[in-house]
């Protein structure tokens, strides 16, 4: 055998003494198989232990029992749950989910799609990373469905299934003016991303409505890794006016501040967008922007498995509310 020790078709094939044709036609129960042919193959196969990959031939022979999930960054827990809770519901179905990642590139994103659809999985969950989801129209007239989840399609009818993001930094931010902060920081992922953009738009009109505006100076974008908001916050502390509390725009960004603020034991409030492991553990309270994220990925399984039975896409987006709750000290929300 190869290398891995681990048999595959090939193995059996040169074990036996026949095609690899032949292996996969015994395997796949094809009819008019030679009789002493099909012997071999499958005592070879009882001989070196060789269990074949369902879901490889599932995507081989265009069955159509599974469905792919293409994410934006599978580092962040996220997605993570979002990915746990979509396989959770399709097994369920009897559906078996393939699970890539486009790193937020649109070009990897449209990469991975694409591949999927043409391996005939029986429809698509996609976290689109670009502006520009028309590549896909094709697929769906072909009897692909596709729901985008996060993040909105665009160019293509179909389901979007997002969250709340504009309203909850709204409420997050509004409740920070409302005790008398005068000097918010603002740290966000790149502006480019869909829910940075609408969570900045949140933020902005809870400035507005309290007559006020963002201070330039104590917004900082682009912060993709714990590491970028750490030092980001670590600057705003740095100020001759630092900040008196600071919005986070996702989980990561408020891991990154609150490393910051720790070290330093810096007397700033923070609320972030998203909840993330072990925040309830934190030896300081912070306020989360929180929602059910298993919730949402159910939904979205749920919703692209009735695609498939044939019911069409939805005219509106749904939209999964937001709440604030404390964290930290033990605390619950």
């Amino acid at each position: 055998m190869r290398g891995s020790g681990r048999p595959t078709m090939v193995d059996v094939a040169a074990d036996a003494g026949v095609s690899l044709k032949t292996v996969s036609r015994v395997i796949n129960s094809e009819p008019n198989v030679d009789v002493e042919m099909a012997a071999r193959v499958e005592a070879s196969v009882v001989r070196l232990g060789y269990h074949r990959n369902a879901i490889a031939a599932s995507l081989r022979s265009g069955s159509r029992d599974t469905i792919g999930f293409v994410s934006a960054d599978l580092s962040n827990t996220f997605y993570m749950a979002i990915a746990a809770a979509v396989s959770t519901v399709a097994v369920t179905r009897g559906m078996q989910v393939i699970v890539a990642s486009s790193e937020e590139d649109a070009a990897r994103e449209r990469a991975l799609a694409l591949d999927l659809a043409q391996r005939r999985v029986a429809g698509l969950i996609v976290v689109p990373a670009g502006d520009d989801s028309a590549y896909l129209s094709g697929e769906v007239e072909r009897g692909t469905p596709v729901v985008f989840l996060d993040r909105p399609g665009r160019g293509i009818r179909a389901d979007d299934l997002l969250i709340d993001n504009r309203g909850g930094a709204r409420a997050a931010v509004a409740e920070l003016l409302a005790v008398g902060h005068e000097r918010i920081a603002v740290l966000l992922d790149s502006p480019a991303i869909y829910t940075m953009a609408e969570r900045r738009a949140g933020v902005e009109e809870a400035f507005a409505a309290a007559g006020r505006a963002i201070d330039p100076r104590l917004v900082a974008e682009g912060l993709h890794t714990p590491a970028a908001a750490r030092e980001a916050m670590q600057r705003l502390l740095s100020l001759a006016e630092p900040p008196t509390a600071v919005f986070c725009g996702n989980n990561r960004s408020t891991i990154g501040a609150l490393e910051a603020l720790l070290a330093t034991e810096a007397d700033v409030a923070l609320t972030g967008f998203d909840d993330f492991e072990l925040s309830r553990l934190l030896p300081r309270a912070i306020r989360i922007v929180d929602y059910d994220t298993a919730a949402l990925g159910e939904r979205a399984a749920t919703t692209l498995l009735d695609r498939i039975a044939g019911s069409p896409p939805a005219g509106q987006p749904f939209l999964l509310p937001t709440h604030l709750v404390t964290r930290g000290l033990g605390l619950g929300g």
